[in-house]
């Protein structure tokens, strides 16, 4: 099957928050995944870090073994600059610590291109 390839500008929203960062009773990086889809942006990541420190300059704790307890989590949402706008506001009654950076981006998507005949009998 052929792909076909869509390229545009963009915007990337990141969301430096903590692991064990909660919203409503769910993991924060769950809540923003969760509203991101309700929103349909168009596509979201979640990463864990293995440590790091933000404006407190607090280092993430570590357990007994060494593994951090605490891990910094990356959300990553790309999307055009008006529903990344639009979710803005949304983001900042979600969240209490952290840094959202939104910066431009040039996306290059590739998808399956559909033939036009199964377009054509509501199939694909």
């Amino acid at each position: 099957m052929k792909h076909e390839k869509l390229e545009g500008r963009a915007k990337i929203l990141r969301i430096f928050i903590d692991e064990g960062d909660y919203w409503q009773g769910d993991l924060l990086y769950d809540a923003i995944l969760k509203k991101a889809h309700v929103l349909d942006l168009a596509g979201a990541s979640v990463f864990k870090g293995l440590k790091g420190y933000g404006a407190p300059t607090r280092l993430h704790r570590l357990d007994w073994f060494g593994a951090p307890t605490d891990r910094p989590i990356l959300v990553t949402i790309v999307d055009t600059e008006e529903k990344i706008t639009n979710a803005l506001p949304v983001l900042d009654e979600m969240i209490d610590e952290g840094l959202i950076v939104v910066s431009d981006a040039e996306v290059i998507k590739y998808t399956q291109a559909r033939s036009r005949r199964n377009d054509a009998e509501g199939k694909g």
